[in-house]
């Protein structure tokens, strides 16, 4: 642990004199509300909500320490001193907000979740999202490039709304326009710290939270002026501009975060992209119980889009695609503002006000078609001729979520009890290209545009009401119990501007879904150094509007179901220099949303599959001394088709494609006393083989990858140098197989990035 000395300006102080000390996370310079300071004399204090303590005492010297913070002690000083904590590793008693939407102990929670600190988001220069949550056990998401992925928490890889986005706690998209690349729109600049819920969060946050729910805690305001500016670059076209700054004055807090983004003519063919994205946020201490907060997230997003190899050109490890003008192009706004009220010790309220902006248009590589084709034993038409199109999804959002914490019987016995409200206009456009194909290399050249040849062009209206309840009860002192409720009613409207067909959708009508969805648990706590818990919890996706209405018409759809059984625990070990979790889950889903052929020789959605997710998920910390921290986090897991079927051809008792069964990650970090300010890590993730298609023929082999980190801190100045893939190994990080052949996705090769970043700070009067 780095412990920070503050020189003493006297050594003893009359008991009349008063310090006022600031307590603030080393990293973010964020205040630490709760933190505690305990002097030499025996004599405690508490910081408020602003991170400050005012004391007086005869004593020279303190203890600091808070939550999930290493102590520390510090001498005391006549004059207004900032003390900063570093965020502890591995730490059993780290605070966490996204359990029950309110701060509690990890140890009081009866859920399968981790948490990333901020100081591990500033170790780690991460350029893309999953270098950071692939830390955590069960956890892979699949980087497609460019920010673009998809996700695999008790779940197989795929494309899937089968996991739930949130931004300090609200999700980033409404429900029902569920997006795999839905991460790019987050700001990473402004990201304090990650925590990942593994199964299903259904009772507190609603539809989608199945496999697991994410939450990015965006960055306050710093307690003193700061502003950082960061440069970085890789040898294979990437590079970054991140400014952070903000300054507390008084009551009003005020920072900015944003980056810009781009990658120019790189290794792999196609895979130019440019992103903009900046947070404003503003907290206001309107009194000592009373606070408002406001934020304004802007992204501007635009990607070329590469799509899939076929095994041939994989094989010959060609970086080339046959895509000359596919692209994505996503813009999105989200404003908050959330007032949060203490009544008393044991009783807050907040009331959220939340605004969304979203399009998402793209000529997607994935709705290219080759006009020549084969039609059973014969080929036939075009090979200059392919068909494509160009789309548009947007949405807007208004929502309110209110949520009221309450204490009773003395503090056994605590609620959290809301209600939400999400009104979500979506409309969705799309129009035929023709496209010409060269006939020998096979690539598309070019494409006539064809406005008026609509495919789609159709209006929905979106609404989500929602009442949710939470009470944890203390049964004893190392015993919780744990129940939940919510009840979700969800009414779609869809408007066709066009007749009904296979390509332009269903005829006009309103759809009407409600859902109860409870959970249970318990935490047990023998030793203050051991814990375990066990829950029982029930997830659901309500259908998505192109799963109801993209068809001739609407099918007669209920929401797909999950239920989660589960147990797991933690162990601290010779005087907390080992740190080890564990858990063990179950999870059933039904009423999956599958095509099938209908009796009239047709195909469309129904509630046909059924499916099981078992495994366990595992992870170690252990730091033998002060220089030295080894981590690793893996999953052993199985995923199976029960009753599944495409078209005629059933899969149940088969494994799922795109499931590994066994994914890790393990890194070894040094810090060596000798060169204060250096660090220097590396990282191996491991992907397991898997079923490229739901018959299980084929195996994709996965992959082993090494990633290799160093940095330096001197005062003001950091510099950093991050080697992604340090073996350059080539393989795909996603492939498939299907009647049109196989499809692989070739991951980055080997990149040294580059970066330097200068701090200023600035003294609060």
């Amino acid at each position: 642990m780095l412990t920070t000395m503050l020189t003493a300006a006297t050594a003893s102080l009359c008991a009349q004199e008063t310090i006022t000390i600031r307590i603030a996370d080393r990293t973010t310079r964020e205040a630490i509300p709760g933190a505690t300071i305990t002097t030499a004399d025996g004599r405690s204090y508490v910081a408020n909500e602003k991170g400050e303590i005012s004391l007086s005492s005869n004593a020279a010297s303190c203890t600091v320490s808070g939550i999930g913070y290493a102590s520390q002690t510090v001498q005391l000083s006549r004059q207004q001193r900032l003390v900063l904590l570093e965020a502890q590793a591995a730490n059993m008693q780290q605070v966490i907000v996204t359990a029950n939407r309110q701060v509690q102990k990890r140890s009081a929670a009866p859920v399968a979740i981790s948490s990333i600190s901020a100081a591990t988001i500033h170790e780690t220069k991460a350029t893309t999202i999953d270098q950071l949550i692939n830390k955590t056990p069960g956890v892979f998401m699949v980087n497609l490039g460019n920010e673009q992925h998809m996700m695999s928490i008790r779940q197989p890889m795929s494309t899937k709304g089968l996991y739930l986005y949130l931004e300090d706690g609200i999700p980033i998209r409404t429900s029902g326009v569920f997006n795999h690349n839905a991460l790019l729109e987050i700001n990473m600049t402004a990201v304090k710290n990650i925590e990942i819920i593994r199964g299903p969060s259904s009772s507190m946050y609603g539809a989608e939270a199945i496999g697991g729910a994410i939450n990015f805690i965006t960055k306050a305001a710093p307690v003193e002026p700061m502003a950082r500016i960061a440069l970085q670059g890789n040898n294979t076209g990437y590079s970054r501009a991140d400014l952070s700054t903000g300054a507390t004055f008084g009551k009003l807090g005020i920072s900015f975060n944003g980056y810009f983004a781009q990658n120019n003519n790189g290794v792999l063919e196609r895979s130019d992209f440019k992103k903009w994205t900046g947070t404003l946020r503003a907290d206001y201490a309107i009194s000592e119980k009373t606070k408002l907060s406001s934020s304004i997230t802007a992204l501007d997003y635009y990607s070329d889009m590469r799509g899939s190899l076929d095994s041939t050109a994989f094989r010959n490890k060609d970086y080339s695609t046959p895509q000359t003008f596919t692209w994505r192009q996503v813009n999105a706004l989200r404003f908050k503002t959330q007032l949060d009220h203490k009544w008393n010790n044991g009783s807050n309220t907040s009331i959220a006000l939340i605004y969304r902006d979203n399009s998402v248009a793209q000529n997607p590589s994935y709705r290219v078609k080759d006009d020549y084709r084969r039609a059973g034993a014969n080929w036939t038409g075009k090979k200059s001729l392919a068909h494509g199109e160009i789309n548009d999804n947007s949405f807007n959002s208004y929502a309110a979520v209110i949520t009221h914490q309450q204490q009773w019987l003395n503090g056994k016995l605590n609620s959290v009890s809301g209600i939400s409200v999400d009104l979500s206009p979506s409309t969705y456009e799309s129009y035929y290209i023709r496209i010409n194909q060269d006939t020998v290399s096979r690539k598309y050249l070019s494409f006539t545009e064809r406005p008026d040849s609509l495919l789609s062009n159709y209006y929905t209206n979106i609404s989500n009401g929602a009442a949710f309840t939470q009470l944890d009860y203390k049964l004893t002192e190392n015993l919780r119990l744990v129940g939940g409720l919510r009840f979700d009613v969800f009414r779609m409207s869809f408007r066709n501007y066009l007749p009904p067909s296979a390509f332009s959708g269903s005829p006009n009508t309103t759809e009407t879904y409600k859902r109860f969805t409870p959970k249970a648990g318990l935490t047990w706590q023998p030793h203050k150094a051991v814990g375990f818990y066990a829950n029982y919890s029930e997830g659901f996706v309500a259908p998505q509007v192109t799963e109801l209405f993209n068809g001739v018409k609407v099918p007669d759809l209920k929401p797909q179901t999950f239920f989660n059984y589960e147990a797991g625990g933690w162990i601290h070990l010779w005087n907390g220099k080992i740190y080890a979790d564990w858990s063990v889950y179950y999870l059933q889903g039904t009423n999956e949303i599958i095509s099938i052929r209908f009796d009239d020789g047709s195909f469309g959605n129904a509630n046909a599959g059924k499916t099981k997710h078992q495994g366990i998920e595992y992870g170690i910390n252990f730091r033998p001394a002060r220089e030295w921290l080894f981590r690793f986090s893996g999953a052993n897991s199985t995923h199976r088709f029960v009753n599944y079927s495409d078209k005629e051809i059933s899969y149940n008792g088969k494994t799922m494609n795109g499931a590994p069964a066994f994914t890790g990650n393990a890194e070894l970090q040094y810090k060596p006393n000798w060169f204060p300010g250096f660090r220097t890590g590396i990282e191996w993730q491991h992907n397991g083989a898997y079923w490229m298609d739901p018959q299980n023929t084929v195996r994709d082999p996965g992959f082993n990858l090494l990633n290799l980190r160093a940095g330096y801190e001197w005062k003001c100045l950091e510099v950093w140098c991050n080697v992604i893939n340090l073996t350059d190994n080539y393989y795909s990080i996603n492939t498939s197989k299907s009647a049109f052949g196989y499809a692989y996705t070739v991951a980055n090769p080997q990149s040294f990035n580059i970066g330097i970043a200068y701090t200023i700070t600035g003294k609060k009067k």
